[in-house]
């Protein structure tokens, strides 16, 4: 019994993977083939684009000291709590905008290193030098205060965050 077990197994494995693809292939066809499929995904990306937009805006339009001030401290908080339920990617995000806009970056980061999970301070150091080009080019240098020319990312080594 033994011998032939083995092959029947593998075959009805390969037999459940082929179901299993078909049934994909099925319904991704039926999903473009919808009518409203291409409206929808249009729609999808025109509201992705709008809010990206805004966001964009947002972040780096701050003319008013007292605003980035306030942009700043929501930043913070919303990044602290999306790092309290868990969502990392999130909090990376709202972390790099707070940073982006704050005066002493080198310092926020001295701190957020302290206080961070590992994998999440790793997360920020890949986004920072993203936001900071992000920025730069959209508005005029003089507008995107903390990490234009700064060298902010220079001066980020290794033996700055050691552990003491």
């Amino acid at each position: 019994m033994s011998g032939w077990a083995r092959p029947l197994l593998l075959l009805l494995a390969g037999a459940c993977g082929l179901t299993l693809l078909g049934y994909a292939v099925y319904f991704d066809r039926q999903r473009r083939n919808a009518p409203d499929f291409k409206r929808k995904l249009r729609q999808k990306r025109r509201k992705e684009r709008e809010k990206a937009k805004e966001h964009d805006a947002e972040l780096c339009e701050m003319k008013n000291i007292g605003r980035v001030q306030e942009f700043f401290l929501q930043e913070v908080q919303l990044g602290e709590h999306w790092l309290s339920i868990g969502e990392h990617k999130k909090s990376v995000e709202h972390l790099t905008n707070a940073i982006s806009v704050c005066a002493q970056p080198h310092q926020l980061l001295q701190l957020l290193h302290n206080t961070l999970p590992p994998q999440v301070f790793e997360m920020l150091l890949q986004r920072v030098p993203y936001t900071k080009q992000n920025c730069i080019f959209r508005t005029p240098q003089k507008q995107c205060r903390g990490l234009g020319d700064s060298g902010v990312m220079e001066e980020l080594r290794e033996s700055d965050f050691k552990q003491h």
